[in-house]
């Protein structure tokens, strides 16, 4: 958290709460903020504690809460969902905001994209646009200096390697999957 690298999805939905807030994590969060920070440890603490109490005497009714159907049970949800969403600022926008991104998050989920990368990216895109802002200027304009630096350059070469492996063990698996449903029919 002191160094504004966001470890796990659940780290980055806290760093976008505080970015959204106006606070900006990493090294300075200490210093700067500390009784955001010493109320997000404390919260963990009263969170597991709370859990602990709630969660022994109620694992029976937890069990009997997960043999209710999902086609019963996702209304219910859904419809805890908006009222949470319009009792934050009572506007009928946010409820739709909330369908329309509820649909992009279905399909998402329907081709198998994991909704972690997208936090990070929120998080870390407005850093690495300032940082690539700032890097811009240093060099008067010009794209070369992520080729002449070598951390830069070797980061780059990296990314290309991943980006080219993963293509190959998508498009091996696809033709894998291809060749047993050809040899089923």
């Amino acid at each position: 958290m002191t160094l504004g690298i966001p470890g796990n999805a659940t780290i980055a939905m806290i760093f976008a709460a505080l970015l959204i807030h106006g606070v900006q994590p990493g090294p300075y969060l200490i210093k700067e903020n500390p009784d955001i920070f010493w109320g997000v440890i404390a919260s963990m603490y009263i969170g597991n504690a709370f859990l602990l109490l709630l969660n022994l005497p109620l694992v029976g009714m937890w069990l009997q809460v997960l043999r209710i159907p999902y086609c019963i049970l996702s209304p219910f949800i859904v419809l805890l969902c908006i009222v949470g969403v319009y009792s934050t600022r009572s506007n009928i926008f946010d409820i739709w905001m909330m369908i329309f991104f509820g649909v992009i998050g279905y399909f998402l989920r329907r081709l198998e994209f994991e909704p972690g990368p997208l936090i990070l990216a929120f998080v870390l895109g407005s850093i690495s646009e300032r940082t690539f802002r700032q890097s811009l200027l240093m060099s008067k304009g010009s794209p070369l200096i992520f080729l002449t630096r070598p951390i830069a350059c070797g980061l780059i070469i990296a990314l290309a390697v991943l980006i080219v492996v993963q293509s190959a063990l998508f498009w091996k698996k696809k033709n894998r999957n291809l060749e047993q449903f050809r040899g089923k029919g």
